[in-house]
């Protein structure tokens, strides 16, 4: 280690500058052009995803001890540090952890985007970067530094840090790890680390001149030094020394596992952490009751372990002010304000102190005992609250919520129970603010009413730049393995598919991962010209047996704000018909088999009313003939698809007003999209129908990557009518309505095309297979209320398909097709979808 880093010092480059190592000399030179790489790397957009992925990415290699990257690290660490501080740091930077953070301090996991937070007004916010954030780190803490620019990264700003002299190259060489593994290339412009001295005040000054926000680590005098470098406007942002203390009550004191747990945090870091106790108050204006404590407290860290490892020890002055506080102490016993508990070898010391008043501890498992009246709590430690941080409270649940109140009164901003001091949870607020916000700035759109259909303003400035696609490709089997390696908390909602081409799978999300999905679902709506404001929406889902698509728009209108009468598809199509007109509903949301059942039913009654004006359907589609008798006879305005998804997946795809038949746009901020040849994995060209195959970018629970998720589809080229830039594809049915047949293949979508151009068709029409003695029989099945001739649409099956012709003429197909009744078409028990090949062969 000690050679590798000799190496290093020799080589001078102990400087990281936007992907590469420098010497003094070019960081000197650098500096002085530093507004100039700022205002070029911002030009340059940052997603979100992309800092979540390459941190996911760096995370799994710290945790992994055979990755060459923790086998590069390992030799940067500090003297002395145990080689589980790069597993630290590969939890924290883990996509968990990190979605978690994003959610909690800034309220989403795509926080940049301007989005409309209330779907009924044409006002956009996100949150924006400062700019250029200077970190200033301390020496003493080796995974601030790095996680300090991780920070500054997931607000999209560019970084600047200074790492002091005495440091090992530990956070230049961490980061320039995490740059190598972005494969979108736009981290390297934001991530800049100096090492260099306190002393050398012109960098310093060259650092913090042209920077939006500055934050500094360390204590009064650090951040002075530093403070005298900010100019005025820039965001001061100070992460301090603090001090914390523990508060226990009468019933509390008394429990031995309180002391062992005061004892725990005392001893876990040596009291080096902000958050570790240096005064331990009663509650009680008694001094013989600090007195009796002091002593059974200090029996108790008697019988505790010496730190493993050793940690070095106090330097010289943390040593004379060990001594002298013990001295003072031992001498005002003399005038029964104190009593002194000590170990012989001076590894702990336990004070009681007959006065309140907060008083900082010279660490190394020295503790203040004092009285403190809750009464008193308050006038007591307000006159320090610039330095409180954490109250460790050992009492009942009553007392705990009395004392936490006081506690904040005073300037504490976090309390805990007592025995977790030290302890936090994912994107927990520090010092009394999140970071996150600290490190940017809210930014409001106000736009007018041609902005109605845009949901994402930034989706007409820019296409949305994810990490590309890798790994293998995945289908439904390989899917459900994974949901059954899903772990417990990131498996809170169970959904199973409509199982209309197949058996029903089993689909599992977070409810974060839920919410984000929802949201974007949302948005295609607002695309689609949903009006929150003014429709008054049926949702006509079905709903039960662990199907989603009820619920998911029940929670997507609740999102926009809309309107809505939770009918759901029931079978009885009059109560559904007089309820639609009692409550003046005016937009239908279900699948088209129900839809078109339910209108064609109650066609009287609803051509009556004549009210409803818009139809939002998924699951399945409606052809244009059905589309143009919906428009004819009960006077529909609007009918468009209301999302393209999976079960699996969740939203894919949404249509905008200038959409219509198969065409969508992506939901690129949350998936990528491959079109991929029909018989060999490789990209069609373009134009080309193939293999659609998603990625998902946005899922804390599991990773689906290069999904192949059997519907087919071709790219639509240029940018839509809309403005939008999001890339834009056109579904061509599934492979499941490609049949083998008699050494042919057929499409179920070609006879429901022919049924449509030359006969009129415009009812559902259903394809089985079968085998009748040794021949294969086809068999169409259209209702009998669509008014079509059975054996005229036979006669055009014939002629328009000349693969089917060529099968019926070679006697290895036998064709038939009935009329039926709708309500006969077989079709799925969960979903209600229509079932458009029913394959009978075995």
């Amino acid at each position: 280690m000690t050679e590798q880093r000799e190496t290093m010092d020799r080589a001078g480059e102990h400087h990281y500058w936007q992907g590469a190592f420098i010497g003094d000399e070019e960081a000197g030179r650098r500096l002085v052009s530093l507004p100039t790489a700022v205002e070029e790397a911002l030009a340059g957009p940052l997603e979100t995803e992309t800092v979540l992925a390459a941190c996911d990415a760096l995370a799994a290699a710290l945790r992994d001890p055979a990755h060459p990257v923790r086998n590069r690290l390992a030799p940067h660490l500090p003297e002395g540090e145990d080689p589980a501080l790069l597993d630290e740091l590969g939890t924290y930077l883990s996509r968990t952890e990190l979605t978690r953070k994003l959610r909690r301090e800034l309220g989403g996991t795509a926080p940049g985007r301007l989005n409309r937070p209330d779907a009924r007004e044409t006002v956009y916010e996100a949150w924006a970067p400062v700019g250029l954030v200077a970190h200033i780190a301390p020496g003493n803490a080796a995974t601030v530094a790095p996680l300090s620019i991780v920070e500054g990264l997931l607000a999209g700003n560019v970084n600047i840090l200074k790492t002091s002299s005495g440091d090992t190259l530990l956070t230049q060489h961490l980061l320039a790890e995490l740059v190598a593994l972005d494969t979108t290339g736009a981290l390297a412009a934001r991530v800049i680390v100096l090492r260099f001295s306190s002393s050398r005040k012109e960098w310093l000054e060259l650092m913090c001149a042209p920077a939006d926000a500055v934050a500094v680590w360390g204590g009064e005098s650090a951040v002075e030094g530093v403070a005298a470098h900010v100019p005025p406007g820039c965001r001061l942002v100070e992460w301090g020394h603090r001090i914390s203390f523990a508060y226990l009550t009468r019933d509390a004191w008394h429990e031995p596992a309180t002391l062992e747990a005061l004892a725990a945090d005392v001893c876990q870091y040596e009291q080096q952490a902000c958050s570790s106790p240096q005064v331990v108050y009663l509650d009680t204006e008694d001094e013989q009751d600090v007195f009796a404590f002091a002593g059974r407290f200090a029996g108790v860290l008697a019988v505790r372990p010496a730190a493993v490892p050793a940690p070095d020890g106090p330097d010289i002055a943390e040593q004379a002010e060990l001594t002298t506080t013990e001295l003072v102490a031992r001498l005002e016993e003399h005038l029964g304000l104190t009593r002194v508990f000590a170990a012989p070898d001076g590894s702990w010391r336990v004070m009681a102190d007959t006065r309140s008043a907060l008083t900082a501890s010279p660490l190394h498992r020295s503790v203040w005992i004092k009285p403190l009246p809750r009464k008193k709590l308050i006038a007591t430690l307000r006159p320090m609250r610039r330095y409180l941080q954490t109250a460790g409270i050992a009492a009942s649940p009553t007392d705990t919520a009395e004392l936490s109140r006081a506690a904040f009164a005073a300037g504490v901003t976090r309390v805990t129970p007592v025995g977790a001091m030290l302890s936090g949870y994912s994107g927990e607020p520090h010092d009394g603010v999140y970071a996150l916000q600290r490190y940017s700035r809210r930014v409001a759109v106000q736009a007018d009413d041609r902005f109605a259909t845009t949901a994402c303003l930034d989706d007409l400035a820019r296409p949305v730049l994810l990490p590309p696609p890798s790994g293998p490709l995945t289908g439904k089997e390989e899917v459900q393995e994974l949901n059954r390696q899903v772990a417990r908390a990131d498996a809170e909602l169970y959904f199973r598919s409509g199982g209309s081409t197949g058996d029903p799978a089993l689909s599992l999300f977070s409810y974060d991962d839920y919410d984000t999905q929802m949201h974007a679902a949302a948005r295609g709506l607002l695309a689609a010209g949903y009006d929150p404001m003014g429709d008054r929406t049926a949702n006509l889902f079905y709903c039960g047996g662990m199907y989603g698509s009820f619920i998911s728009f029940f929670s997507i209108l609740e999102r926009l704000g809309g309107v809505q009468l939770p009918l759901s598809a029931g079978p009885d199509h009059r109560a559904t018909a007089e309820a639609l007109i009692a409550h003046q509903a005016d937009t239908l949301f279900g699948m088209p088999s129900y839809l078109w059942q339910l209108l064609h039913e109650e066609a009287d009654a609803l051509r009556e009313y004549g009210g409803i004006r818009k139809v939002f359907y998924g699951g399945e589609h409606f052809t244009e003939a059905q589309q143009r008798t919906l428009r004819e006879t009960f006077g529909i305005e609007v009918i468009r698809s209301i999302t393209y998804g999976s079960t699996d997946l969740g939203p894919l795809g949404y249509q905008c007003t200038e959409s219509s038949g198969g065409v969508h746009h992506l939901h690129a901020d949350l998936h990528t999209m491959e079109i991929l040849d029909l018989a060999a994995d490789r990209p069609v060209a373009p134009g080309e129908t193939g293999r659609l195959v998603f990625s998902t970018h946005a899922r804390r629970g599991q990773h689906l990557g290069r999904y192949v998720i059997g519907d087919l589809g071709r790219a639509v080229d240029g940018r839509c009518p809309c403005g939008s830039h999001a890339p834009r594809f056109e579904l061509r049915g599934r492979t499941g309505d490609v049949m083998r047949v008699a050494t042919y293949f057929l499409n179920h979508r070609r006879f429901a095309a022919i049924a449509q151009e030359r006969a009129g068709y415009s009812g559902e029409l259903q394809t089985v297979l079968d085998r009748r003695d040794a021949r294969e029989r086809l068999t169409v099945r259209v209702e009998s209320s669509g008014a079509a001739d059975p054996e005229l649409l036979r006669e055009a099956f014939l002629a328009d398909y000349p693969e089917l012709c060529s099968a019926v003429t070679e006697r290895l197909l036998d064709l038939t097709v009935e009329a039926v009744d709708g309500a006969s078409l077989d079709r799925s028990p969960t979903s209600g979808k229509l079932r458009s090949v029913v394959d009978l062969r075995g």
